[in-house]
């Protein structure tokens, strides 16, 4: 008896994301159920995860059956090897349902931040937005970041409406010149990558990203001056919250609410921040 109430939750979650996906302006975390509200039934709460990513990536995925993700292009992946992770293991051999391990900090309580987003199946990704640097580039666009105030020209890919969202973004901080002195000198959109002292592909390189103004942002590499994962570093972020907001309203993860903080640093991942 107690199953059944779920099962409505989710077909009501399946109604909203495509209702926002065919007209809707926002990304609402109001719409969707957190992982806590799921706590107890797991299959109903993979259900939703599924969900999202067939509704926030359906250009690319075909479809999930049988613990596996196929897509469009033929190929396809586990969606959960059934391995149980510590952390490292998480951010070097994720599966897919471990993208959604952490849950996204909605608020703007520093304490609450995890390292969600930072979990990325490779594999995903490069289905999804393409294998090598030249792949990706055939689906780059290029939109006006801030016009009235910044007018720069930056490329992200076109794919899963991350250049519609980003064009969304740009139109809502262009009301906001005051935040000029973060949103000028963008520091990077597409730039195909490792990160820093790991053999990880940057997210940069699936044209998902934008890094903003680098001279008024926080990251935990600099401040440790380190790479090490496993230190504990002091949260730092001078970024004003509501400029995040915008952000997260079209679908994007602010790195400032990682435990790990990179806050110049935002990536297109509804299926989170929702």
């Amino acid at each position: 008896m107690r199953i059944e109430p779920i099962h409505f939750f989710v077909k009501v979650l399946i109604i909203c994301c495509l209702s926002s996906c065919a007209g809707q302006d926002s990304f609402s975390a109001s719409n969707s159920p957190s992982n806590e509200k799921l706590s107890g039934f797991h299959i109903e709460q993979r259900t939703v995860q599924e969900t999202k990513l067939l509704v926030y990536y359906r250009d690319a995925i075909d479809s999930i059956k049988e613990n596996k993700v196929f897509f469009k292009n033929g190929k396809s992946i586990v969606f959960d090897d059934k391995k149980i992770k510590d952390t490292k293991q998480l951010l070097e051999s994720p599966d897919l349902e471990d993208q959604f391990h952490f849950v996204y900090n909605q608020t703007k309580n520093s304490a609450l931040n995890t390292d969600a987003a930072r979990i990325r199946n490779e594999a995903f990704f490069k289905n999804v937005y393409g294998f090598s640097a030249a792949e990706v580039q055939k689906n780059l666009v290029s939109i006006a970041w801030c016009p009235s105030f910044v007018n720069q020209r930056i490329q992200v890919t076109k794919k899963c409406g991350v250049a519609d969202s980003l064009r969304k973004v740009s139109a809502a901080l262009d009301k906001h010149p005051e935040w000029k002195k973060y949103l000028t000198s963008v520091g990077g959109t597409f730039n195909w990558r490792k990160i820093s002292g790991t053999n990880r592909l940057s997210a940069h390189s699936f044209g998902i990203t934008i890094d903003i103004n680098v001279a008024h942002s926080n990251y935990w590499q600099w401040d440790c001056s380190c790479t090490d994962e496993t230190k504990k570093i002091a949260y730092r972020n001078s970024i004003p919250y509501e400029l995040v907001e915008i952000f997260e309203k079209y679908g994007f993860v602010w790195g400032g609410k990682w435990v790990h903080y990179d806050t110049m640093h935002f990536e297109f991942r509804p299926e989170l921040v929702r």
